[in-house]
């Protein structure tokens, strides 16, 4: 074993003079780095001739959705700590598609080709900004219950949840992907 020996009142003090002043720390602890997607534009060009028919539902819900309600789905079979993971935030985000501004026919090709690049990508969660509804004309979220509405049918969504306050809260849902084979 090794002796150590501790300094002398003199190395002490020369070590404080050659260094300088000095002031504590409140916490010696780095925040966590997360990744943070770049964003996607509002508006795409238009790609209407690469899609097909989406086979959404546009009735209406029994139950429409209002601004501060939160959104929630899940398919059968899932795991529960992944469900809680999601509803978290806590899954890394590949992708993000801010829907403002867009109107309805063209949020739900743009809906249609975020899954899809997302999922050719290899991308499992994603977020999708479709706000609260405060700006629009019937002063209800019109986006977000069809988005509710079609994420529910689209057969590469196993999961979606409103996302956390500081990324959005119920203007934002982070969404699960069924993962590429």
């Amino acid at each position: 074993m090794s002796s150590t020996k501790k300094p002398s009142k003199e190395d002490i003090d020369l070590f404080r003079r050659s260094i300088g002043p000095v002031r504590k720390l409140g916490s010696d602890k780095a925040p966590p780095h997360r990744h943070q997607p770049a964003p996607r534009p509002r508006a795409a060009r238009d790609d209407s001739e690469h899609f097909t028919d989406s086979g959404f539902s546009d009735l209406p819900r029994d139950n429409p959705v209002s601004a501060a309600d939160t959104l929630y789905f899940a398919r059968p079979g899932l795991q529960l700590r992944l469900l809680q993971r999601l509803r978290r935030g806590q899954l890394p985000v590949g992708a993000e598609l801010d829907m403002h501004g867009m109107t309805l026919a063209v949020a739900q090709k743009e809906i249609i080709r975020f899954i899809s690049s997302s999922r050719d990508r290899r991308i499992r969660c994603v977020r999708i900004i479709h706000g609260k509804g405060y700006g629009s004309r019937e002063q209800a979220p019109v986006l977000k219950n069809s988005l509710n509405n079609w994420l529910r049918q689209h057969p590469d969504v196993l999961a979606f949840s409103s996302t956390r306050p500081e990324h959005g809260g119920t203007g934002a849902v982070h969404v699960l992907l069924r993962s590429q084979r």
